[in-house]
């Protein structure tokens, strides 16, 4: 595999993080609403900077805009059994109430979808290059194409989410399945690259990581419904000061389990140590959490800051991200090192 190429796929996967990130902020900053019709933003390639740039009637317009999408979503949910989801998103006048232009959310919105564009267009150089240059590479083609069929399938779920006015739980299977575009796209990664070292490793070992990934993807899910509901207290209008105390069990569970993931990372690094494997994932994978760690005390005592959620759901999805890329490197008790 060429540099150049090792080089671009890592390019992707930190586009792919870039959207996440803008994602998160749209999110904190409430700008999910900023453009509401996809994937124009007020039917304009560049979005309008003052309400006197829209018609008189855009409230009105967009709503029925919106009523389409959400119809045809519901017939969706209908045909896989989702009856009552969908009978909820018909039913629920909240949905097709327009907000007032705002320019700042509706840029914040707008760079959100940039930052999709450039990261959707890389998947897609990916797979051209890959059909071009390693097409005897099966593995390769197929990780490469899917990712794209994910990239296609996000945005359009993208757009379900401005179609429904960000119904949270929506919002939360548009982040799982970002979550999944980089999974894939480190197991393109991971595809490229040969092992130069072979060493042995104890069972204890490997099944306490395998451990640790499992609990990481338990807190990502919990963390999820935290976040569905903070957004269920935006809707109502619950001061950000008071978003802590409103919660209900999901929060203080997710903050308690954190302590059992930080507890078998410890003492993975002190096993790595002990038997010097060299593992160095498992130094960065301890550092991402106390990151972790230090954004989610300043949720809990500093009464959620916006600009701490960005900063908390990237170091959960590198986390993510880097325990998946190290287990690629365990085998049958074995950890390969790499150039």
């Amino acid at each position: 595999m060429s540099k150049g190429y090792i080089r671009f796929a890592w390019i992707t996967l930190v586009l792919i993080f870039l959207v996440i990130i803008a994602g998160s902020v749209v999110r904190s900053a409430g700008a999910g609403m900023g453009c509401p019709d996809w994937p124009k933003c007020f039917d304009q390639i560049i979005p309008p900077t003052s309400a006197d740039q829209l018609p008189v009637d855009y409230k009105e317009k967009y709503a029925e805009y919106r009523k389409v999408k959400i119809f045809k979503f519901a017939s969706l949910l209908d045909l896989i059994g989702m009856s009552s989801e969908a009978e909820s998103l018909r039913t629920n006048p909240e949905l097709l109430k327009e907000e007032d232009f705002n320019a700042t959310k509706t840029w914040t919105e707008y760079g959100n979808r940039l930052v999709g564009f450039l990261a959707g267009n890389a998947v897609l150089i990916l797979l051209i290059w890959t059909l071009i240059r390693y097409r005897s590479n099966r593995t390769l083609v197929f990780l490469t194409f899917l990712n794209l069929v994910l990239m296609g399938f996000e945005g359009w779920l993208g757009s379900v989410v401005v179609s429904t006015n960000l119904v949270p739980w929506i919002i939360t299977l548009h982040m799982l399945f970002a979550l999944l575009i980089v999974v894939v796209q480190i197991y393109i990664i991971r595809s490229c690259q040969t092992p130069t070292v072979v060493q042995q490793i104890s069972p204890v070992f490997r099944w306490l990581f395998y451990f640790s990934i499992l609990l990481t993807f338990v807190q990502v899910i919990l963390g999820a419904q935290v976040r569905q509901e903070v957004d269920f207290m935006v809707k109502e209008g619950v001061e950000r000061a008071l978003w802590i105390d409103s919660m209900e069990g999901d929060s203080l569970f997710h903050r308690s389990f954190s302590w059992i993931l930080l507890g078998a990372n410890v003492i993975l690094f002190w096993l790595n140590q002990k038997a010097n494997y060299g593992f160095r994932s498992v130094k960065y994978i301890l550092g991402i959490l106390i990151g972790l760690f230090v954004t989610g005390v300043l949720f809990s005592y500093a009464g959620m800051p916006a600009f701490v959620q960005p900063m908390h759901l990237l170091f959960a999805c590198v986390l993510f991200a880097l325990q998946l890329f190290s287990l690629s490197y365990l085998k049958r008790g074995q950890v390969e090192m790499h150039h």
